[in-house]
């Protein structure tokens, strides 16, 4: 049932980022920022958490998940370290999927050759 409830999760957050993609002028590069600073912002104000604990992976993986993840990250260094902890926190928290981004990333990059869009 877990899987089920994750497809479900994460399948309707990917679907509403391919409705706005199709019906509004907005780029990838817009809807990414928008789906990122809607998930540090329901993340914050502990919206996105009952997400989290239904749909689990479905609601962690894609892009709001990792807004969420920077945002608890904040709010727990807030409480352990003050302000520095809320500027440090995030980046904590966040590190392994910044450092696996960037590393696989740079792989493809390596392994394939990218073109420019026509």
């Amino acid at each position: 049932m877990d899987y089920i409830k994750a497809f479900i999760v994460g399948g309707a957050i990917c679907l509403i980022a391919q409705v706005i993609l199709d019906r509004t002028k907005l780029t990838p590069a817009h809807i990414l920022v928008s789906f990122v600073t809607a998930g540090v912002i329901l993340g914050g104000l502990g919206l996105y958490e009952p997400l989290v604990k239904f749909g689990g992976s479905g609601a962690k993986i894609p892009i709001s998940g990792f807004g969420y993840t920077l945002a608890k990250g904040a709010l727990e260094g807030a409480r352990t370290k003050g302000y520095i902890g809320a500027l440090s926190g995030g980046l904590e928290k966040a590190a392994g999927g910044i450092a696996a981004a960037v590393l696989f990333g740079y792989i493809m990059a390596v392994v394939f050759n990218p073109k420019t869009k026509d």
